[in-house]
């Protein structure tokens, strides 16, 4: 699957000078950036509290809380970069993927901006930006490279070929990593978003205490649906049993009893096995492959069990190893600008038809 060109180009430009405004809204978080010559000048995320109460994102929320936030955060941005919006070359934004009503906002809104500024305007793909997130900090990788990106949403292997040249060589067949973090932290009880908090709870857990099923999946392909129905039954038998049997069905009580006096070894195991999973493809990949550029992307590699294994295996098997800085792991817009910024030099620009997509493809 090869990354979309975009809807039109202009010969290739040069890069100094060139000053990128980029607007995310993906999903809970409105960000705006501004970068310079590939360098991020300012970053600012607003986030959206209100969902923790539902336990996930509430769409029609989502969408209403980028309305109120995303003017006075592209005005921050603007004012922390030290420039006008008059010096401002073009502007990126997030076209795909993510939910509808909060990417038409930020859709809406730079093209707005761009038609009233005469600007260019450059569509981004956001797992693409994910990727280049690698490029924002020194050191960066040199190309080709491979980026195991990982999300709620998604989780993929890409092998990057340049800046705007990428094709996913691997992706999950049913739920994602961050999905399988988040729904497995749900099933222990503990707060929305629960992927930090099995990531915090398992430093101090014993990670070989309760073993769970690896998914045997051909080729390059993750799934993580098998993975949390084994959960699942695991805590409904009280740890006696990863697979539904009636006899084995514990109380209640008895399972929140189990869950309370194993917490941390839970943690430890599920985070432990979902981490193995990923890794074990990624070094699939780079075997298949022979490239040893590897970088990690996306919000769940802010989860610092994946960076230690991560930089662990790179020490094992010689790779050269990238991830991205914290700031840049989760949603932000600073890897908008920075994919923006490349799509501007290899002169990718798109036009005013261009429209917000639920569940575009590369």
């Amino acid at each position: 699957m090869l990354i979309n060109e975009s809807i039109s180009s202009k010969p290739l430009l040069g890069g100094l000078g060139v000053s990128i405004l980029a607007i995310e809204s993906s999903c809970d978080e409105t960000s705006a950036a501004v970068c310079r010559d590939g360098k991020i000048l300012s970053n600012i995320i607003a986030g959206q509290q209100v969902h923790e109460q539902y336990g996930g994102v509430v769409p029609e929320l989502a969408s209403r809380a980028h309305i109120q936030n995303i003017i006075p955060v592209v005005d921050t941005a603007i004012r922390d970069a030290g420039c006008e919006i008059s010096n401002i070359d073009a502007i990126a934004f997030t076209r795909s993927p993510g939910l509808i009503g909060s990417l038409l906002v930020g859709t809406q809104f730079a093209k707005s901006l761009a038609l009233s500024l005469n600007k260019p305007l450059i569509a981004v793909h956001h797992m693409q930006a994910h990727v280049l997130a690698n490029l924002i900090s020194e050191p960066k990788p040199s190309f080709p490279f491979l980026c195991l990106t990982i999300s709620g949403g998604h989780t993929q292997i890409v092998l990057c070929e340049s800046p705007v040249k990428m094709k996913v060589i691997g992706e999950t067949i049913d739920d994602a990593a961050g999905e399988a973090f988040d729904k497995s932290a749900k099933l222990l009880g503990l707060s929305y978003p629960g992927g930090p908090l099995i990531d915090k709870y398992a430093l101090e857990g014993n990670a070989n205490c309760f073993h769970f099923p690896e998914p045997q999946v051909p080729d390059l392909d993750f799934s993580f649906s098998g993975l949390k129905t084994s959960i699942l039954y695991f805590l409904q038998n009280a740890g006696k049993s990863h697979v539904f049997k009636q006899e084995f069905t514990a109380t209640e009580e008895e399972k929140k009893k189990f869950i309370n006096e194993n917490l941390i070894d839970l943690c430890a195991s599920i985070q432990h096995r979902i981490i193995t999973i990923l890794l074990n493809k990624l070094k699939k990949a780079s075997i298949e492959t022979g490239i040893k550029n590897i970088c990690i992307a996306g919000g769940v590699s802010a989860n610092s069990g994946l960076r230690k294994a991560f930089r662990e295996m790179g020490e094992k098997y010689k790779w050269n190893t990238f991830i991205p800085a914290l700031e840049y792991c989760t949603d932000n817009a600073g890897m908008i600008a920075i994919t923006g910024y490349h799509k501007y030099l290899a002169g990718q620009f798109s036009d005013l038809s261009v429209t917000a997509s639920a569940r575009a493809e590369w």
